[in-house]
């Protein structure tokens, strides 16, 4: 028997939207995994006995860091020390000590210091990120300032998360440092929690009602921080939702100072997609006003020179040998390079300021090595009586706008790699219909409302058709509402007083009045949106690749460059190559200038740096869309290596809600007597089985919402069953293991029962009370109808399947044979699933592991990769590293199936993005020319350049199109149809 109990330890279903009401234990937020974003931090030093190398070190740490709260862990193998930063709330010293004994090691304590440290998170929006060169010069940038912790930047969003201790630096000097590197910043959010709420202010024209306002405001329980914009009138709240809320705000703001002050909500459509918006028309504009400039350069250059009569009117000259078509393409082609240009200019200095090189260095090395030849010509004609200029105006000029035109269509297809978190806010109603209520309980109004204006413990109506506005539970009404947006439950689920609901799901026929639980960040689809958005920013360890390659990039591109010039001209000076050549009207060092420039230009390190984020984030965003949360680029590439997965039992292949069945007394006591004494042990357990006999007690029971006897020493034995006391009677309620560990006999009827139970695939749960067995309870839990399927098709795809499970080796034996597993481990504790699976990998294995309990979260913990079933608790989310969250066993081949091809997709772009710099950049060297005549004038190279980022973006893109397996389209009406 799997009866993994948890004393009065907190577990729900990922989605649903159980509150803090009377009586009821608090839920903990999910997902806490995403980061642990402000509390009391704790630093421990081990002394770690028996390490030799840097190996056993890299052992060592892995193990420590693989647990929940760990911040940083360094191992010093030479003084065979380990200091550990870590987090009390999540885990305790003696489980990081237990941890580096399990991989071999004897650890001992040395000592412990709390650290009152606060770790702030701010989120931001940057403008002008173009490569991993942008993201390494932030690194600099920031590396050198005291309380900086980390940082993450995610090139598709050009979005950046950064932690830092508040107490040694503040984020407006962050963003100071950051701006100081030449990237324009937009603050997105800061503190510990994402609850922010912006407000327009009108009438506040001083500092000091400025003052009042934000006084009053800060006298309100909750209110974290306030900041304020004086230009825009806006001012930007964190709080914490338990105690206050937005309505709360604008109420203070407008009762200060006699009512001068008005407060609305900031309307949608200014926060940070504006800003993405607002660069692509930037990025339009300006490619649009190049095309002004740039189209006369180029019929100048390239058409009229070609009509006859024209031709005269441009080849008169003006001063000396300086005509009017050069004058004309110097004027038109300046503005180009300085004004439209200037972008490049400044991210071309700033990084070089700070040491490293990007886009933009290539990009000004080009465009002004051509311009700036070309005023030299076009002023040497000017001053002398016999030289013929010859100018390159209409290849700067057009360089830039083909990388405007590049950058433009760059920025629109990065947008479209967001859109699955757009689609899953575009869920929340935009209004909700508030109801207010008299001293009896009477509706005496209905306000509709922004929804971002609900607060904790609001009551909302939702009308037939319309959405729900925010999770929370029904007081009131009866309907079904349709879940599948966000569990991926096909059919309606029926809810009436006291069903939780999920915000953004549909109503479909009945009007429900629902109270607020949680509302804002807290909010089961704010969470699924900030976990995708923290997978986003995560890198996978194949990005480290290109950052290694673009760390050198630019600098070997530059020298490349000269040195094709250099060669060109030498080669020209001593004749090496023959006149014809050299085009009419050039020179040598024309040529050699052409080819030079061209190397600078079609050189493209973006496409390297874009060929893993872009295809990480699509991925992430198409699996929340199918219901698989990925916790980030480094789960998504180690589950296309899986080739082993390990399943737990109870709500993994089967259900998960059990029943009970049978109930079988051994003595003499009243039926009613023996689940009312049984209950009030089980009631405190969170385990399925425990549920299923309560659920089942409730029916010898008058009274629906009558209290169970109080048990007194309560104890859960992990994987075992529970004791207690109630109505001083000694009650063990659990399997045979811990019947024979307390010393209690189990007579022949009861060993009988259990083997009949075990055949039918039923589990047996035997019950002592003061010392002698009164009764065998079955339970059945139905295997999830896609369990068998499941299993072969992970055999297909070369997948070998394990099951390992608490409960007692004939009912597992009988699952396992009935669902295909071979290879069954049963009657295990927690820390005998860790042991299998760390037994797995020392053969070489990658190695999945599948639950969904308290006591499978070390197991998800050891794991390659950890994989949650959505229905489970909060501590086996918290361990994955991939949450199912409709609770379908057929995810876990999805999961698979879209790691393999976003790996896939993401080795093609390497493929395309080293392909283009390997080609391209000899064929503009000229390596062609000898042979074939082809060369690529600089313009036509920036036009590839252009293009290469693009088609690696779209290249990602393509993974939007991802279709889960056809078998697993069967599979799903198959479950319909059974269900």
């Amino acid at each position: 028997m799997e009866l993994a109990c948890t004393g009065n330890e907190s577990s729900r279903n990922l989605l649903s939207v159980s509150s803090p009401r009377p009586n009821h234990p608090s839920i903990s937020k999910y997902p806490k995994s995403v980061s642990v974003e402000e509390g009391i931090e704790a630093k421990a030093l081990f002394c770690v006995i028996g390490m030799t190398c840097a190996v056993c070190a890299g052992s060592v740490e892995k193990a420590i860091k693989r647990l929940p709260g760990i911040r940083e862990a360094v191992v010093d193998v030479l003084n065979n020390r380990a200091q550990v930063l870590f987090y009390p709330v999540l885990v305790k010293k003696e489980t990081i000590q237990d941890s580096i004994e399990d991989v071999g090691f004897k650890a001992t304590l040395i000592e412990e210091e709390m650290i009152e440290r606060s770790v702030h998170i701010f989120r931001i929006h940057i403008k002008g990120i173009a490569c991993t060169s942008c993201t390494r010069t932030m690194e600099f940038a920031l590396q050198g300032i005291h309380g900086v912790q980390n940082l993450q930047v995610i090139l598709e969003t050009e979005e950046a998360e950064i932690q830092y201790d508040p107490k040694i630096v503040s984020h407006n000097l962050l963003i100071e440092a950051i701006e100081d590197t030449g990237f324009d910043v937009i603050l997105i959010s800061t503190g510990r929690d994402r609850s922010k709420i912006q407000l327009k202010l009108d009438g506040i024209l001083t500092d000091l009602s400025k003052r009042m306002v934000k006084n009053s405001l800060q006298a309100l329980p909750g209110v974290e921080a306030i900041d304020f914009d004086p230009t825009f009138k806006k001012v930007s709240i964190s709080y914490c939702p338990d105690e206050t809320g937005p309505r709360n705000f604008i109420q203070v703001i407008e009762s200060t100072g006699s009512g001068r002050f008005k407060a609305v909500i900031n309307p949608e459509g200014e926060g940070e997609d504006s800003h993405r918006q607002k660069e692509v028309r930037e990025y339009l504009k300006s490619f649009i006003w190049s095309l002004v400039f740039t189209i006369p350069v180029f019929l100048l250059s390239m058409v009229f020179m070609y009509i006859p009569g024209i031709k005269h009117a441009l080849n008169t000259k003006v001063v000396n040998m300086m005509n009017i078509g050069e004058l004309l393409r110097w004027i038109l082609s300046t503005p180009v390079q300085f004004i439209i240009g200037r972008r490049f200019y400044i991210g071309s200095y700033k990084a070089l300021r700070h040491g490293s090189a990007n886009m933009d260095v290539l990009i000004a090395s080009g465009t002004n090595a051509a311009y700036f030849y070309s005023v030299y010509s076009v002023l040497r004609a000017a001053t002398s009586q016999d030289f013929m200029s010859m100018d390159f105006f209409e290849t700067s000029s057009m360089l830039v706008s083909f990388i405007l035109l590049g950058k433009y269509l760059e920025v629109l297809a990065k947008g479209k790699t967001s859109e699955a978190i757009a689609q899953l806010l575009d869920l929340a109603p935009k209004t909700a219909v508030l109801l207010t209520f008299d001293s009896e309980g009477n509706v005496t109004s209905e306000q509709e409302i922004d929804s971002r204006l609900i607060q904790k413990t609001d009551v909302l109506k939702v009308m037939p058709g319309s959405r729900i506005s925010s999770d929370g539970f029904v007081l009131w009404g009866q309907s079904h509402v349709n879940e599948s947006m966000i569990t991926g439950e096909a059919r309606p689920v029926a809810k009436r007083k006291g069903d939780d609901v999920i915000g953004g799901t549909l109503n479909e026929n009945g009007v429900l009045h629902v109270q607020a639980t949680r509302v804002g960040s807290e909010s089961s689809l704010s969470q699924i949106v900030q976990l995708v958005e923290s997978a986003q920013m995560a890198k996978a360890p194949i990005q480290k690749f290109a950052d290694r390659i673009s760390k050198f990039f630019v600098p070997t591109v530059i020298i490349l460059s000269f040195f094709t010039w250099l060669s060109w001209f030498l080669a020209g000076k001593l004749n090496w190559y023959p006149k014809y050549w050299i085009p009419s009207s050039h020179d040598n060092f024309h040529l050699a200038l052409q080819f030079g420039i061209s190397v600078v230009v079609i050189a493209c390190p973006c496409a390297l740096g874009l060929a893993t984020p872009t295809a990480v984030m699509v991925a992430t965003g198409v699996g929340a869309s199918q219901g698989v949360l990925i916790k980030g680029g480094q789960a998504l590439e180690s589950a296309q290596k899986i080739n082993c997965i390990v399943f737990d039992k109870t709500g993994t292949l089967t259900i998960g809600k059990p029943v009970v069945v049978a109930t079988r007394l051994l003595q003499n006591i009243d039926v009613r007597d023996f689940f009312e004494l049984v209950a009030a042990v089980e009631v405190n357990s969170e385990h399925p089985l425990a549920k299923a006999i309560v659920e089942y007690a409730k029916k010898f029971r008058e009274e629906e919402n009558q209290v169970w006897p109080e048990a007194h020493g309560f104890i859960s034995i992990t994987g075992h069953g529970v004791k207690a006391k109630v109505q001083n009677k000694e009650l063990i309620v659990g399997n045979k293991s811990l019947m024979l560990d307390c010393s209690i006999t189990i007579p022949v009827e009861a060993e009988k029962i259990l083997k009949e139970t075990e055949l039918m695939t039923q589990s047996g749960i035997l019950v002592s009370i003061d010392g002698h067995m009164v009764g065998v309870i079955t339970i059945s839990d139905p295997l999830k109808p896609s369990a068998q399927e499941t299993i072969s098709i992970l055999k297909s795809m070369n997948v070998e399947s394990i099951m390992v499970t608490g409960d007692n080796w004939g009912t597992a034996n009988s699952i396992a044979k009935e669902v295909g597993i071979e290879t069954v481990i049963a009657e295990a504790k927690p820390s005998q699933k860790a042991e299998k699976v760390k037994e797995l990998q020392s053969k070489g294995l990658v190695v999945c592991m599948v639950g969904d309990g308290i006591n499978d979260s070390p197991a998800l913990v050891a794991a390659d990769v950890g994989m949650a079933i959505g229905a489970g608790t909060d501590i086996a989310i918290e361990a994955a590293d991939i949450v199912l969250i409709k609770s379908n066993l057929e995810d876990v081949i999805t999961a698979i199936d879209l790691s393999r091809k976003t790996f896939f997709r993401i080795r093609l772009n390497y493929v395309w993005a080293l392909g283009y710099n390997l080609v391209s950049i000899p064929i503009a060297a000229g390596a062609l020319f000898p042979s074939t005549g082809i060369r690529l004038p600089p313009w036509v190279a920036g036009a590839a350049m252009a293009a290469s980022s693009v088609s690696v973006i779209c290249s990602s893109l393509l993974l939007k199109n991802y279709k889960r397996p056809k078998k697993l389209d069967a599979l799903e009406i198959n479950e319909i149809k059974i269900e």
